[in-house]
């Protein structure tokens, strides 16, 4: 008997999640929908029947107790024969004998969940937005409505298996001749075979097709921020369920402003003549114009905080602060009248242009580091 865990790929302690998606991942390529080989139909049956028990978490709790999902423990003889035949005579057992028929396999299956990146705008990560978007994905048939057959046909009854899934044939063992159950090669394990397939889809009751769809962006989100859109993944097999899609976001850089957090930033540049007597400035913000007031004597670099203008709080209440950066610019430019009247300006305050002002305060962290280097 092969070991579910082993069947799947995965560990012991996989997770729940783990194994839906080691099973999709393995069914997505022995489906007998796209893979009809023989043996492609024996191991769609093995990893299909390994996801039934360990997905059940009874079923899984039993099987990992007794190695058996019936709740038989292996080597149910107990040990008695020598060389550990005991175990393997439980095996040969139960492959014989406690095989019961489960009846034919659906053909429905569960669709993909999906995954795209959207780009948006920082204004719509500040507020929140309605976004059209485009989505590649598969969608029910509509000329068969998923089920996979031509119009006015259905799927008939499989006649070698008599619509049971499964055929039984004699096999020689230490035992004897036994018979065993096995899937029926015709039609799979479905019991039914569509003999007429729909001309859109080719029987898988699916086609791929751009679907528009409108996603609500809420304010406050940043770029990896995923939204999921319940049922908006592709269409499942046969009619099945569909799955869900994911929406990553990605923001846009903005020319003037950047964010940090719940704050946004912006650097405006004004001259030094107008930070020396003080102005006001106006800056074109998400929430309009806003006048903003610069106090006389201002320094490069100083920052003014306008409250309440930055990012909406996604998990929170209220938004975040605008943070104006003031740049002081110097001129570069300046004209013969312009140089002797910046000269006199600073006779009048006695600076002297060549001698560098320098920071003498005791205490500073630089006249620690000297008196440290001079002991």
């Amino acid at each position: 008997m092969s070991d579910h865990y082993e069947t799947l790929g995965v560990s012991r302690d996989a997770s729940p999640e783990e194994i839906k998606k080691a099973y999709r991942k393995k069914a997505r390529k022995l489906h007998p929908d796209i893979n009809p080989s023989p043996e492609a139909a024996d191991e769609f049956k093995r990893v299909s029947h390994a996801h039934d028990v360990l997905s059940d978490p009874e079923k899984r709790r039993i099987y990992d107790q007794t190695g058996n999902e019936n709740g038989q423990t292996q080597g149910g003889f107990g040990g008695g024969f020598p060389g550990g035949f005991g175990g393997g005579f439980g095996d040969i057992f139960d492959a014989f004998f406690n095989q019961q028929p489960s009846g034919p396999a659906s053909r429905t299956r569960q669709g993909q969940d999906a995954l795209i990146n959207v780009r948006i705008d920082l204004k719509d990560a500040v507020f929140g937005a309605e976004k059209p978007i485009t989505v590649d994905t598969a969608v029910t048939c509509d000329k068969c409505h998923g089920d996979g057959c031509a119009p006015g046909t259905q799927p008939e009854t499989c006649q070698v298996c008599r619509g049971q899934g499964y055929m039984t044939r004699q096999v020689q063992s230490i035992l004897g001749t036994v018979m065993q159950q096995v899937e029926c090669s015709a039609c799979h394990g479905y019991g039914t075979v569509i003999k007429t397939p729909c001309p859109e889809c080719y029987g898988e009751g699916r086609v791929r097709e751009r679907k528009p769809l409108t996603i609500k962006i809420p304010a406050g989100v940043n770029s990896g921020s995923r939204i999921r859109l319940s049922g908006q993944g592709e269409a499942g097999v046969a009619g099945g369920p569909n799955g869900d899609l994911y929406v990553e976001l990605r923001v846009q850089g903005h020319p003037v402003f950047s964010r940090e957090g719940d704050d946004l930033h912006a650097t405006v540049g004004i001259s030094m003549v107008a930070a020396a007597l003080g102005t006001s400035i106006t800056l074109d913000t998400f929430d309009g114009e806003q006048s903003i007031d610069v106090r006389p004597g201002l320094q490069s670099g100083e920052i003014i905080t306008l409250q309440g203008l930055g990012v909406t709080r996604l998990r929170g209440q209220g938004r975040g602060d605008l943070k104006v950066t003031v740049e002081v610019r110097t001129p570069t430019d300046l004209s013969k009248e312009e140089n002797e009247l910046l000269r006199e300006f600073a006779r009048m305050r006695k600076e002297d242009l060549n001698v560098s002002e320098t920071v003498t305060e005791k205490g500073g962290f630089f006249s620690r580091f000297k008196e440290r280097f001079e002991k």
